[in-house]
């Protein structure tokens, strides 16, 4: 029963943990505007995030396989 105690306090810390450093870092974009934008990380980062489209590179010729 420990164990799980233990573990939960462990995520839970973890989890609290995580929010207190974006709001730390809002805070900082918020106080130097000359960094940037403050960025989530998840779904709003586009190219392969929740299935949003995003450019593809030109793809590079590819050479027809050399017969046997």
């Amino acid at each position: 029963m420990l164990n799980y105690l233990v573990a939960f306090g462990a995520i839970a810390g973890l989890l609290a943990g995580w929010v207190v450093v974006q709001r730390i870092t809002r805070g900082y974009a918020e106080r130097h505007p000359e960094t940037g934008p403050y960025r989530e990380v998840g779904c709003a980062g586009g190219c392969g995030h929740c299935g949003q489209p995003c450019e593809q590179p030109a793809e590079a010729p590819v050479a027809p396989p050399r017969p046997l």
